[in-house]
């Protein structure tokens, strides 16, 4: 069977997203392919790389990728999964033409509010709360195909 692509999106492409992509692609163990992008596509923020160095993952020195690009590379998903915070939902980019699309608000690490190491617990927490959500999510999709996804 080929790969599930998955879209990651979100508004800046900065660190929601980043963070999903990087656990599904590691954590799917091959079957699926992840990509993310964002409308206002900027540098990944720091304590995003922080975060995520702590789980093993290198960010450092990422640039953000461009949802408008993508489109009109005419690339295709299966699923495009939103990863807005509800608040945000109306600035939340839209990529036509996907299959499936799903909301996984999450609160944005660009909004948090305190000193460096408070935003960087609270950026451990979203983390830790999108790992969670990916995991159960690759347990959900692969559930779905009889004998798991090949």
């Amino acid at each position: 069977m080929d790969r599930i692509r998955v879209l990651f999106v979100c508004t800046h492409n900065s660190a929601r997203s980043v963070m999903a992509e990087t656990f599904l692609n590691s954590l799917g163990s091959g079957r699926f392919h992840a990509e993310s992008a964002g409308l206002e596509p900027r540098e990944t923020n720091p304590l995003v790389v922080r975060a995520m160095k702590e789980e093993g993952y290198d960010l450092s020195g990422r640039q953000g990728n461009s949802i408008f690009e993508y489109f009109k590379e005419g690339r295709l998903y299966d699923y495009v999964v939103y990863v807005c915070a509800s608040e945000d939902e109306d600035r939340c980019p839209v990529f036509p033409g996907v299959r499936r699309s799903l909301h996984w608000p999450f609160p944005d690490p660009s909004k948090l509010q305190g000193t460096e190491e408070e935003k960087l617990s609270q950026i451990r927490r979203i983390r830790d709360q999108i790992r969670s959500k990916v995991e159960t999510w690759i347990h959900e999709i692969t559930c779905v195909f009889k004998g798991g996804l090949q």
